[in-house]
């Protein structure tokens, strides 16, 4: 058995999927989750997980469950471009404070490396494209400016405490325990109301652009960003290729009966266009992105069809 690793918002959507990638390489995994947005039963029927429901903002606790682990993944957090912009403070408090807090548990406990869950929110409209990680930060959302402000406390203490934290800027993550969420989360959306035979709606004229990337792969970067001696500092994680959200609905209408498409004003605090360059995550941690968007749909689509037949 490989040392005790820390998942704070281990119960969640990129939690869980991390959870069995990480049990399944012989690690014993805590999680720290107060279920707010995860889901308990996301881990069930899991062996070798040590589940505590508490939250990142209670300090004490935190630094217990990060004493004696290797590694700490850091995913608890206050999510969503959208949902930012009705409650900046409680975004702030969670995403920056909350990291503070993470940061500081594994200061105090030795614990050298934090795997960050960082966003491409954080570059707001690109300037140009493919994104790389030196690319102009000009966050659109608060969401996305309490991500920045969290990476820099995360290379900060690299910096003055000696602490190899890596952030991984995520793009668009899609796949199994994403659940429908009138936030934002647009592929769950589509297939439960395409399920359902509802509209599939789209802001603004639809040729807008994104880079969306499996699940599966977002949790093999966090099992690469831990395993690899030497990595830290940003890594933007996507597949290096966009499709307009207009492709995303035919490849989604593929899945079943065709849905109509009603179209509404673009919405304050999203970006135009967003696509990785993942060149360094290629060079430093050997990632590649192995399930095609598809494929990915396709598996997403039936999980989603299994949760709702059992609800």
């Amino acid at each position: 058995m490989k040392k005790d690793v820390l998942v704070t918002g281990g119960a969640g959507f990129i939690g869980s999927n991390l959870v069995r990638l990480l049990l399944s390489r012989g690690y014993a995994v805590r999680v720290l989750d107060n279920l707010t947005t995860g889901y308990q039963e996301n881990l069930e029927g899991l062996q070798g997980v040590e589940f505590v429901k508490g939250d990142i903002m209670d300090a004490p606790l935190l630094q217990k469950m990060v004493q004696g682990t290797s590694v700490v993944f850091h995913m608890a957090a206050a999510v969503g471009n959208v949902r930012s912009l009705e409650d900046p403070h409680f975004d702030a408090n969670i995403n920056v404070m909350g990291t503070l807090n993470v940061l500081e548990a594994a200061r105090k406990t030795n614990v050298r490396k934090i795997v960050f869950s960082s966003s491409a929110a954080i570059f707001g409209e690109p300037v140009e494209m493919p994104i790389t990680e030196d690319h102009p930060v000009n966050p659109d959302s608060p969401y996305g400016v309490s991500k920045l402000a969290a990476e820099k406390y995360c290379l900060c203490y690299n910096r003055l405490y000696g602490m190899e934290n890596v952030c991984l800027r995520y793009f668009n993550v899609y796949g199994q325990h994403q659940r429908y969420d009138a936030y934002g989360n647009v592929i769950p959306i589509f297939l439960t109301k395409l399920r359902r035979g509802e509209a599939l709606t789209v802001y603004g004229d639809g040729e807008q652009t994104r880079d969306f990337i499996n699940v599966k792969d977002i949790a093999m970067a966090n099992l690469l960003s831990a395993e690899t001696p030497g990595a830290s500092g940003p890594i933007n994680i996507g597949t290096g290729s966009a499709i307009t959200v207009n492709t995303l609905t035919q490849l989604i209408q593929k899945l079943g009966k065709d849905g109509t498409v009603a179209y509404k004003p673009a919405r304050a605090g999203e970006v135009l266009h967003s696509r990785a360059n993942i060149s360094k995550a290629q060079s430093m941690l050997n990632f590649q992105p192995s399930v095609h968007l598809a494929e990915g749909l396709k598996i997403h689509a039936e999980w989603l069809n299994t949760l709702e037949s059992a609800s």
